[in-house]
C-alpha cells in the first residue's frame, strides 16, 4: 500500500484486512468506540458480536481452528481481557492464530489510574506469543504487520496489541507496508531423510502417536500410507484437539488415555513410538508412574520446537514442516523397504483388525445399546443414538468432559475437519467455539456436545448463534452435576462425600435459557424419543437446543 492520510482507527482495520483478516469477534465497550466508529466504513469486515469477553475469544478461537487463517478479536480494557483469559489459554493450546486487541485509555492517562485502567501488556503476555502496546500512530503498520506474522508463524497461536484511544483518534499520512508470511513448510535434508528411513525400518514393532498437526495439513492419507509402510499401530494423541487420524483406518487403535498406567501398559507392547505432528505424552494429574517404558527409542516429528525432548529423551528430534516431511520421507521408506520387511509390516497390520477402532467399535455399540431402555437416560446410549443420526458432513464439537470418551470411541473421524475438542481442559470453549466453526466451515451442520457443567461457562453464545441463524445444534447432556468431579473424586480421594458438586436445587432448564435467546429448543427424558428428536434437530438447518436429561452417575 502507498503512503495514506487516515485516522488510527481506519488505518488499524485496513491493515487488518490487508492482512487477510475477514472477521473480527468482539464486545465493545467505552474504549472500543473508535473502532466501533470505523467498522461500519469497511462491510469487507464481519463484526461477530459476542456477549461477554471469553465468548469473543471462544469464538474466533472456533473459527482460526476450522479454518486455519488469522481471525481478529477486540476486548474491552482491563476487565474485559480479564474475563478473556481462560479463553486465551485455551487459544494458546490449539494454536490458534488470532489478533486479540483491547482498548487502552490515552497515552498518559494511565498515570492518574482511571476506573478500568491496568496495563494491559503484562497482563496477557504470558498466554500469547507476543504482546505490545501502540504509543504513535506511525508505528500501528509496523506493530500489526509484525502481530500478524507472529501469530501465523508455526507454532502459531495468539498475540496481543493494546489500542489507547488517542492513537485511534490521531489522523497522519502513514506508510502501510504490505504483509509478510514466512515459508515454514521446511524438511530435513536428503540424508536426514535417508537416516530417518533407516531408523524406522530398523524397529521391528513400531507404534506411532499421531497427532493435531495430521488434521492441520490435511494429510490423513500420507499418514495412512506411513503405517502402511510400517506396519505400525497409530493411536491419536491424548489431547482431542481434533480428529488427528482416520479412525477407520486399519491400524487406528483409538486415543490414547491420559492415564500414566494405562498408556503405558499400551506402549510395552511396541519397541519404537513414532510422535508424529503430536505431544510427546501430555498427562493430566500426577502418577508415580511415567506413561512411557524406560528405554523406549523415540523419533519426534513436530513444527513445535519447544515440544522436542520437553519431557522425554528423544533419539530423533526433527524440527519440521509434519506435511513436508512426509512428502519427501514416503519416497525414501518405499525404495528401502525389503520384501521381507513389506511382508511383516502387512502381517502386523493384519493382526491390528482384531482390536483396532473399528473392531472395537462393534464392541461398544453393542455395549451401548444395551443401555436403551435405561431411565434416566444413559448418557452412552445418548452417544449412539447422536452418532447414528449425524449427517455425513457434519462436525461435532465437542466439551462433555464424562461422554467425551464414549464420543471418541463412537465418532467415525476420517475428516481432518470433522471434530473439535477441548485442547487446554479449561472449560468454556465449546459453546461459543461452535458459532466460530460454523462461520469458518459455512453451510456444514454443527452439532456441539456440551456437558450442563461446561455450557454455564459460555451459555451467552446461544444469543450469538440465534442473531445469526447458524445451523448449529447444541446437545446439552444434563446430569444436573459435575459429575467428571465426583469419578475424580471417588477414584482418586476414595470418598463420595460429595460437596458443592450438584446443580439440581433448583435445576437448571436448559431448554428454557436456549427460547429466551430466541433459539429453539426441547428437553428429552424418555430413550425412545431420542433418534427421532436429534436427528430432526440436526436436519433443521437452523440453530436449536436439544437437551437430555441423562443419568447422574451416582443416584437419582
Amino acid at each position: 500500500m502507498a503512503m495514506q492520510k487516515l485516522t488510527g482507527r481506519q488505518a488499524f482495520i485496513k491493515l487488518l484486512l490487508d492482512e487477510g483478516v475477514t472477521h473480527m469477534f468482539g464486545n465493545p465497550g467505552t474504549t472500543e468506540l473508535a473502532i466501533m466508529e470505523a467498522v461500519p466504513q469497511f462491510p469487507e469486515l464481519k463484526y461477530v458480536l459476542g456477549l461477554q469477553e471469553s465468548i469473543v475469544v471462544g469464538m474466533a478461537d472456533g473459527f482460526a481452528r476450522a479454518s486455519n487463517k488469522l481471525v481478529a478479536c477486540n476486548l474491552h480494557c482491563a476487565p474485559g481481557l480479564g474475563h478473556a483469559m481462560g479463553a486465551i489459554y485455551s487459544a494458546k493450546f490449539s494454536g490458534s492464530p488470532i489478533i486479540i486487541t483491547a482498548g487502552q485509555y490515552e497515552v498518559g492517562y494511565g498515570l492518574q489510574e482511571p476506573l478500568l485502567y491496568e496495563p494491559l501488556v503484562p497482563m496477557v503476555a504470558p498466554l500469547v506469543k507476543w504482546a505490545f502496546e501502540v504509543t504513535r500512530l506511525e508505528d500501528l503498520p509496523r506493530i500489526v504487520r509484525r502481530a500478524a506474522k507472529i501469530a501465523r508463524t508455526p507454532p502459531m497461536g495468539p498475540v496481543f496489541i493494546s489500542l489507547p484511544g488517542s492513537v485511534l483518534d490521531e489522523e497522519t499520512e502513514i506508510e502501510f507496508g504490505f504483509p509478510t508470511v514466512i515459508d515454514a513448510a521446511v524438511r530435513p535434508g536428503d540424508a536426514s531423510l535417508k537416516a530417518l528411513a533407516e531408523r524406522l525400518l530398523a524397529a521391528k514393532n513400531p507404534v506411532i502417536v499421531a497427532g493435531r498437526e495430521i488434521a492441520n495439513a490435511g494429510i490423513f492419507n500420507e499418514a495412512c500410507e506411513l503405517a502402511e509402510l510400517l506396519g505400525a499401530a497409530v493411536y491419536q494423541e491424548s489431547v482431542g484437539y481434533n480428529a488427528r487420524y482416520p479412525t477407520s483406518h486399519p491400524t487406528c487403535m483409538g486415543d490414547l488415555s491420559r492415564n500414566q498406567k494405562k498408556v503405558r501398559s499400551i506402549l510395552e507392547q511396541y519397541d519404537f513410538l513414532l510422535c508424529l505432528g503430536a505431544d510427546l505424552l501430555r498427562m493430566s494429574p500426577m502418577s508415580t508412574v511415567e506413561p512411557l517404558p524406560p528405554e523406549m527409542p523415540v523419533m519426534h516429528i513436530t513444527e513445535r520446537e519447544w515440544e522436542l525432548g520437553k519431557n522425554y529423551s528423544t533419539e530423533t528430534a526433527v524440527r519440521a514442516d509434519v506435511k513436508e516431511t512426509l512428502l519427501a520421507l514416503l519416497p525414501v521408506l518405499r525404495a528401502a523397504r525389503s520384501a521381507d520387511y513389506a511382508k511383516a509390516a502387512s502381517a502386523r497390520v493384519k493382526a491390528l483388525s482384531a482390536n483396532n477402532w473399528s473392531a472395537k467399535r462393534d464392541k461398544t455399540r453393542e455395549e451401548f445399546s444395551a443401555a436403551a431402555k435405561s431411565n434416566p437416560i444413559d448418557q452412552r446410549y445418548l452417544v449412539s443414538q447422536l452418532v447414528n443420526v449425524l449427517p455425513k458432513d457434519a462436525i461435532v464439537v465437542d466439551e462433555t468432559l464424562t461422554a467425551s470418551p464414549a464420543i471418541a470411541a463412537m465418532l467415525p473421524m476420517d475428516n481432518p475437519k470433522a471434530y473439535y475438542g477441548l485442547a487446554s481442559g479449561g472449560l468454556g470453549f465449546g459453546m461459543a467455539g461452535a458459532v466460530g466453526v460454523s462461520l469458518a466451515q459455512p453451510g456444514r451442520p454443527i452439532v456441539a456436545t456440551i456437558g450442563d457443567g461446561s455450557a454455564m461457562y459460555s451459555i451467552q453464545s446461544l444469543w450469538t448463534a440465534a442473531h445469526l441463524r447458524l445451523p448449529i445444534t447444541y446437545v446439552i447432556i444434563n446430569n444436573r452435576s459435575y459429575r467428571i468431579i465426583k469419578e475424580r473424586l471417588l477414584a482418586m480421594r476414595g470418598t463420595d462425600a460429595f460437596v458443592a458438586m450438584d446443580m439440581n436445587d433448583p435445576p437448571i432448564d436448559f431448554a428454557g435459557l436456549a427460547k429466551n435467546m430466541g433459539m429453539s429448543s426441547q428437553t428429552v427424558t424418555d430413550p425412545a424419543q431420542l433418534s427421532a428428536v436429534l436427528k430432526a434437530a440436526m436436519a433443521s438447518g437452523v440453530p436449536n437446543l436439544v437437551e437430555v436429561i441423562v443419568s447422574k452417575g451416582f443416584g437419582e
